[in-house]
């Protein structure tokens, strides 16, 4: 998820990468005047901070490990001291799900925003700077951009919309679902979201890999144009015609959903994330290439549910701050580095109380993001050459 959705306007998002990637990093300039300055994006792994290094890769594993972990048992256990989030959704027991009505709208106004974000901000975003002139904004704009796994983290976002609408996880129609339900009824409506939602994943497959490198040109703006028609579909279209379905037949779209869709995606959230955070602590406990390669193989599997989580940012992921917990974006450069060489990793964490500005400060230094900064370099796994 962009930091910038929790800022005011686009300067800020300007003056938040122009502070985080563009000004120099720590070195270690002050104890060695000779010392040349490397600035944060360049910084790399050598002899003297590697254990720094892979204790705050481990640090930032096992909060990503515990975030999905909390987030899984608040829809499967317990949320706020009661049942769990599921099954109040599933009962509309919450008070701003009171029907399988309120719960509709909800599905498909998470689906529509992520098609919004996808479009306007993770594309939209690099494509308006670059053509303003704006060239090394515009590449450091673009989410996920250390491991070039940008093309596909938007597709995924897409393939949450998908998976939302069919409900299921592989692309097949399931009954009850969403897609079934309009089709019975509206087969050419169901027909239009289908190929909207295949057009604008398609869309984005076809921007040239890695992205960053390949930000202007008529594949951007396509895939930009198949997001926005998504979205607008889904807002003007589906979402008036679903509210009018009968509520017996949304209440087992809504349970299917849950079960089917939104529990599977986290399950393999926590799942995976338990296998990077061990994959990343047998990393720290002997740095080579081999390990650098499976951590970041890993990284990959445990990052694919969560972009496939991205059409249900609702209830305990947005209540409890996991999304910006786990994919704030952009990462503040300058003050890993500092985290790094101070080997004080206690400003990861932020408790219930503290300022706006402070949360955000923490959050822009933890989740996968950070993770992937440490883990890659160039698209490619991080080596050790010393």
């Amino acid at each position: 998820m962009f930091t910038i959705k929790t800022l005011t306007t686009g300067a800020a998002m300007s003056l938040l990468l122009i502070s985080s990637v563009v000004t120099s990093g720590c070195s270690d300039k002050k104890d060695n005047p000779d010392a040349p300055v490397v600035e944060s994006k360049d910084i790399d792994i050598n002899a003297s901070n590697i254990k720094s290094w892979t204790n705050y890769m481990v640090q930032v594993s096992y909060l990503l490990k515990t975030d999905a972990d909390n987030l899984l048992s608040a829809w499967t256990t317990s949320y706020n001291g009661g049942r769990s989030f599921a099954e109040s959704f599933k009962n509309f027991s919450l008070n701003e799900y009171p029907s399988a009505v309120s719960c509709t709208e909800e599905i498909i106004d998470k689906m529509a925003e992520i098609a919004n974000e996808v479009g306007q901000a993770k594309i939209g975003d690099p494509y308006a700077l670059y053509i303003a002139n704006r060239r090394e904004e515009a590449l450091y704009a673009v989410e996920s951009w250390y491991s070039w796994h940008s093309r596909d983290d938007y597709t995924n976002n897409i393939y949450s919309i998908r998976n939302a609408y069919f409900g299921s996880l592989n692309g097949s129609v399931t009954n009850s679902s969403l897609s079934s339900l309009i089709k019975a009824v509206n087969p050419e409506l169901d027909k239009a979201v289908s190929d909207a939602i295949t057009k604008a994943a398609t869309s984005i497959q076809a921007i040239q890999q890695p992205f960053r490198n390949n930000i202007p040109g008529t594949p951007t703006l396509n895939a930009m144009e198949a997001c926005a028609e998504l979205e607008d579909l889904l807002n003007n279209q589906l979402k008036p015609f679903a509210v009018t379905l009968p509520e017996s037949d949304l209440t087992k779209m809504v349970a299917l959903y849950v079960d089917n869709v939104v529990i599977p995606t986290y399950t393999a959230l926590s799942r995976n994330n338990s296998l990077l955070n061990e994959a990343v602590k047998t990393l720290a406990a002997n740095p080579n290439n081999d390990n650098f390669e499976k951590a970041c193989r890993a990284w990959m599997t445990a990052r694919e549910p969560w972009e496939t989580s991205e059409a249900f940012l609702f209830g305990p992921v947005d209540a409890m701050g996991l999304d910006p917990n786990m994919d704030s974006w952009p990462l503040d450069q300058d003050n890993i580095v500092q985290i790094l060489n101070s080997g004080n990793f206690d400003n990861l964490n932020w408790i219930d109380g503290d300022d706006d500005d402070k949360i955000e400060a923490v959050q822009s230094v933890r989740g996968f993001h950070t993770l992937e900064f440490l883990l890659f370099k160039d698209g490619k796994p991080r080596t050790v050459n010393f």
